[in-house]
């Protein structure tokens, strides 16, 4: 009598137990990549710019399309970037416009560093060096695309 007692009190944990880790929400399968971006800007108020670029994901490789228009922009730059995309649920998911907030200004050399956000929660965190003059409130998007 006690073991049968003892048995339906664990039949009873176990199901309350599956019960909670069934309600709980399941973790994103988001991962992570890596990113290289060659950008060129040019601008006098008004900036485009335009560049390539790659992402490794899962062991592949993917050429992607840089464009953009920025508000606030003084100069000509060629910067190139490398970094992480996270939040990557699958490859096409790095399309998108990008933005930042942020006021910055390289000359010649200088470093330049950005986390970028598009509108599917992907996020990028680059860096590297910027060669050129580039003055520039950050106010402008980056659009990136397959190839």
């Amino acid at each position: 009598m006690f073991s049968f007692i003892r048995a339906i009190k664990f039949v009873a944990a176990c199901a309350i137990a599956g019960a909670i880790l069934m309600s709980m929400p399941a973790q994103s399968q988001a991962q992570t990549g890596s990113v290289r971006l060659h950008i060129v800007k040019a601008g006098f108020i008004l900036g485009v710019g335009g560049g390539n670029g790659s992402l490794w994901y899962h062991g592949h490789h993917y050429r992607l399309s840089i464009g953009g228009v920025g508000i606030g922009s003084l100069g000509v730059a060629a910067v190139d970037l490398v970094g992480t995309a996270y939040h990557l649920h699958n490859p096409t998911d790095i399309a998108g416009t990008y933005s930042a907030a942020g006021a910055g200004a390289a000359i010649i050399g200088g470093a330049a560093v950005a986390r970028l956000q598009n509108e599917k929660g992907v996020v990028l965190e680059v860096h590297g060096v910027q060669a050129g003059l580039q003055i520039s409130l950050g106010l402008g998007g980056m659009t990136i695309s397959l190839r």
